[in-house]
């Protein structure tokens, strides 16, 4: 099963995140399927921590890809209803 998960760079301390899709039984930062955007936690503003790419993820949501937590919550973030099998956009 594909997940779209976070994967961790940066140094001690310093925490930057490639949102992928990636084989659940594969580990935290190993091969990647593809990845579909970054999040970087220390960035005060949301556009500037969060990139994603929308229509990768909606495609990928729309095969089956189950997210994790914590992408979930960024997605809602971003404004998108995380659903696996019909993924929509949220309207503001």
């Amino acid at each position: 099963m594909v997940k779209l998960r976070l994967k961790r760079f940066g140094r001690h301390k310093r925490p930057f995140y490639r949102i992928c899709a990636m084989d659940q039984r594969s580990a935290r930062d190993s091969r990647a399927i593809e990845e579909l955007g970054y999040f970087n936690p220390l960035e005060s503003e949301l556009e500037k921590s969060l990139h994603l790419k929308t229509d990768r993820i909606m495609d990928w949501l729309s095969k089956g890809a189950q997210p994790s937590d914590t992408v979930r919550d960024l997605l809602r973030k971003a404004g998108i209803n995380a659903v696996p099998g019909k993924p929509t956009t949220i309207e503001n």
